[in-house]
C-alpha cells in the first residue's frame, strides 16, 4: 500500500504542476485529465491484485484514498464539459448557464442527502456496507454508476464520495467564475464615460481606501446603492492608480491607533482655509 500511496503523491505533484500555470481552463484542464486517466488505470490494476491487511485498510482507501483521486478527474472532466459548451453570447446568458451548472450540483445534494449526511458528520457505523468491496446490501440506494464499476476496483458508495468532493471544487470554480462576470461588467459600465485624460492620485494608496470605505459607508454614491468594489474600481480608474487589496488595507487602517489619519487631515486643512478665509 505504501508504493501505491506514493505514486499517488507523485500523481499529486503533477497536478500541482498543471494547475500552477493558470487558473483553471479547458486547456490545463485537458492536461489534468490525461495525466489522471493514466494514472488512476495504474491505481486500478495495483489495487485489483493487492491483498489488504484488514478491513480498516480497505474502508480506508475506498472512503479517502480512491475518492480523492478520482473526484480531480470527475472535476477536470466537468469542468471540460462546462467550458466546452459555455455559450458565446451576452454576460447574461452564460450566468443563467453558470447558475444551471450550481443547480445540477444542488438536486445531486438533494438526491443524496442521506449520504451527505452521513459522510459530512464522519460517521463510521455503515461504513461496511460502504466501502468493502462485494454485494452491496439491497436497501442501499445505490447510484447508477455502481452497476457500470469494476468490482475488484469499487465499492457501493466510493464513487459517491468522489462526486461530493468534485462537486465542492465545482462549486468554488462556478462561484469563481459569476463573480468574474460581475466584476468584469461592472468594469464596463465604470469606463464608459471616463475622460481620456485622468488625473493621477499622489497622497498613498491608504489614505484613497480611507476616504473610499468612509464615502461607501456614508452612502455618497447611487444613494448608497452601489458595491464597494464597485466604487473602489471606480477610484481606481478616475484617479489613475490600483489600490490593490484593498479590505487588507482596510484591516491595517482598523489596526492604527489614529483609524483616521486622512480624513483628519482634510478636516483640518479645510478648517485651517475657511478661518484664513475668515480673516481677510
Amino acid at each position: 500500500m505504501k508504493k501505491i500511496i506514493a505514486f499517488i503523491e507523485s500523481v499529486y505533484d503533477q497536478l500541482e504542476d498543471i494547475e500552477g500555470r493558470e487558473e483553471m481552463s479547458l486547456a490545463n484542464a485537458s492536461a489534468a485529465i490525461a495525466v489522471l486517466e493514466d494514472s488512476f488505470d495504474k491505481v486500478k490494476t495495483s489495487i485489483s491484485a493487492y491483498i489488504f491487511k484488514n478491513e480498516a485498510e480497505e474502508i480506508h482507501f475506498f472512503k479517502v484514498t480512491k475518492p480523492q483521486l478520482f473526484s480531480k478527474l470527475i472535476y477536470c472532466q466537468k469542468v471540460c464539459r462546462i467550458e466546452a459548451a459555455r455559450p458565446a453570447g451576452s454576460n447574461t446568458a452564460i450566468k443563467n448557464y453558470l447558475t444551471k451548472e450550481l443547480d445540477r450540483i444542488q438536486y445531486y445534494f438533494e438526491r443524496n442527502i442521506d449520504f451527505y449526511k452521513y459522510y459530512r458528520n464522519g460517521h463510521t457505523h455503515f461504513d461496511n456496507y460502504y466501502f468493502l468491496r462485494g454485494k452491496p446490501d439491497v436497501q442501499l440506494a445505490l447510484d447508477s454508476f455502481y452497476f457500470e464499476r469494476d468490482s475488484r476496483f469499487s465499492t457501493c458508495y466510493d464513487f459517491t464520495v468522489a462526486k461530493v468532493i468534485a462537486n465542492d471544487m465545482l462549486t468554488v470554480y462556478l462561484n469563481n467564475e459569476l463573480v468574474k462576470l460581475d466584476k468584469h461588467s461592472e468594469e464596463e459600465q465604470i469606463t464608459v464615460s471616463f475622460p481620456k485624460v485622468k488625473e493621477t492620485w499622489t497622497e498613498s494608496k491608504t489614505d484613497l481606501v480611507e476616504l473610499l470605505y468612509a464615502l461607501y459607508e456614508l452612502g455618497c454614491f447611487n444613494f448608497g446603492k452601489i458595491s464597494l468594489i464597485r466604487l473602489a474600481n471606480y477610484l481606481e480608474n478616475v484617479f489613475n492608480i490600483s489600490l490593490g487589496d484593498v479590505y487588507r488595507t482596510y484591516l491595517s487602517i482598523r489596526g492604527r491607533t489614529n483609524r483616521t489619519q486622512f480624513l483628519d487631515q482634510l478636516k483640518e486643512r479645510l478648517i485651517a482655509k475657511m478661518n484664513k478665509d475668515d480673516q481677510k
